[in-house]
């Protein structure tokens, strides 16, 4: 960050619009640690949606609780902190993701597309819903890969090794072009973008797919229910919104997001984030 870009004293950076999605109260949390993202080769963007990185030094500092509203994607993440080190497969996570950030740290991931890693793999990967396990648990031709990634100190080092592996990997297993798969990207695709659909009728209707094909192919790309994604991106919309100022109109900013009413909107909210959404928009905005 050079000079021009440095924030007033006591004002929070204000993260990229493309980074900040999914990031509760994206201010504080950006400022709490160093986020980048580097972009995946061609020869496993089919895969891949993006790498990703947050590093943290907390030092004489406290401990910094990170928040995240997930994507419906599987991460591989290469971790070195003091409660927790080597690699991981996390699968969708369909709570509030929560870790506390404390001492110095760091976090290497994966982020695959939504349906990408069952794709790659050949898993049914509702299996992994809500759970981390060890990479060699998941991915035992990965042995070793931890501790070279954790052992690099550039990113683009540590880039390159994982993504090696990966396309060692995709030619080892000849994994063959998949039009389910490219099926489920393209219904992703709508689902995350077009902010008017938010039944699970209108997707079928839209791609003309009949509801029970649909939910099969969920369960073994994704992992969760078209009804679960279609939530979860609603729901990821209007924490965005309201962290960026859209909080005058709360009745407004529910029926955009397709709840019935502001108070649907509101009660599903304070489930998933832990508080109202005036709450919520109040603590994510410049004090």
């Amino acid at each position: 960050m050079t000079s021009a870009d440095t924030p007033p004293p006591g004002r929070r950076p204000v993260p990229p619009p493309e980074t900040a999605k999914g990031i509760l109260r994206p201010r504080e949390q950006i400022a709490a640690s160093n986020h980048a993202r580097l972009p995946a080769g061609e020869q496993v963007a089919r895969y891949v949606e993006f790498y990703w990185s947050v590093h943290w030094d907390r030092t004489g500092l406290p401990p910094y609780t990170a928040e995240v509203l997930g994507f419906p994607v599987v991460n591989l993440t290469f971790e070195n902190a003091h409660d927790r080190r080597g690699g991981f497969v996390t699968g969708v996570w369909t709570t509030k993701y929560v870790r506390e950030l404390s001492g110095v740290g760091d976090t290497f991931g994966v982020k695959f597309r939504s349906g990408g890693f069952g794709a790659f793999t050949g898993m049914d990967v509702g299996a992994l819903r809500d759970t981390a396990l060890p990479v060699t648990e998941v991915l035992p031709d990965a042995a070793g890969l931890s501790e070279r990634v954790l052992g690099a100190t550039e990113l683009e080092q540590r880039r390159k090794l994982v993504e090696d592996f990966l396309i060692e990997a995709i030619d080892r297993r000849a994994v063959a072009d998949d039009t389910s798969y490219h099926l489920v990207l393209s219904i992703i695709d709508a689902m995350e973008s077009d902010r008017d659909l938010t039944r699970v009728d209108q997707v079928t209707e839209l791609f003309d797919i009949p509801i029970r094909t649909l939910q099969r192919l969920f369960r073994r790309y994704v992992g969760v229910s078209p009804k679960w994604v279609l939530r979860r991106f609603r729901l990821q919309d209007g924490a965005h919104l309201l962290a960026q100022g859209r909080s005058s109109d709360l009745a407004a900013l529910a029926l955009d997001l397709g709840y019935f009413d502001q108070a649907h909107f509101s009660r599903e909210f304070a489930t998933e984030i832990g508080m109202p959404p005036l709450e919520y928009a109040k603590t994510s905005l410049p004090s």
